[in-house]
């Protein structure tokens, strides 16, 4: 009879241990993320200045300043489950936008305009890193989640699925290079 309570508390111990483990690795896969939104709104926040200095330069560009403009408060206003999608499309515009700068050599030369690109490139470094950290959040809780014991803990108590932040686009993998008319790959 002994044995059997000792035996019971014993699984019950590891029961509890293991639930906050699992815990704590979905705040940590949270919080991951919200540093990634955290960038990604730093990234957003810079938009406006980079759009008006350009828009000095390249008035005629105009379809393009409004893609730029469109395509951020989409992704600003983007769900979750259509954040990354969102964000493809941003890059996309926010890539074309930088590219005109190769036509526009004041615009090059412009302090404001290489202040902002700077700042732009040290923030897509930074979501990448947030992107790669989450990732690797997303991951080690995913293995807790879905791997013995921890499956039967995260089962009983419902943890929900966590997701990447995927990139389906290909092409959205190549993220615009702020030095101009490069584009270099993602991490």
């Amino acid at each position: 009879m002994e044995i059997v309570v000792i035996v019971v508390n014993v699984l019950l111990i590891a029961a509890i241990i293991l639930y906050n483990r699992l815990i704590r690795a979905k705040v940590r896969v949270r919080q991951a993320w919200a540093q990634v939104a955290v960038q990604l709104q730093r990234r957003h926040d810079l938009i406006p200045n980079l759009v008006g200095a350009v828009k000095g330069y390249a008035a005629h560009e105009r379809q393009v300043l409004e893609d730029v403009t469109r395509t951020r408060a989409a992704a600003l206003q983007a769900s979750a489950a259509d954040r990354a999608n969102a964000e493809d499309a941003f890059e996309a515009s926010l890539g074309r936008l930088l590219l005109l700068a190769e036509n526009y050599p004041d615009l090059k030369a412009d302090a404001n305009f290489r202040a902002l690109q700077q700042q732009l490139t040290e923030t897509d470094d930074r979501i990448a890193f947030a992107r790669d950290f989450a990732t690797s959040r997303v991951a080690h809780y995913r293995k807790l989640t879905t791997t013995w014991p921890g499956n039967l803990v995260a089962g009983l108590f419902r943890f929900p699925r966590e997701e990447m932040f995927a990139l389906d686009d290909p092409r959205a993998a190549a993220a615009p290079d702020t030095k101009i008319g490069r584009r270099v790959g993602r991490k």
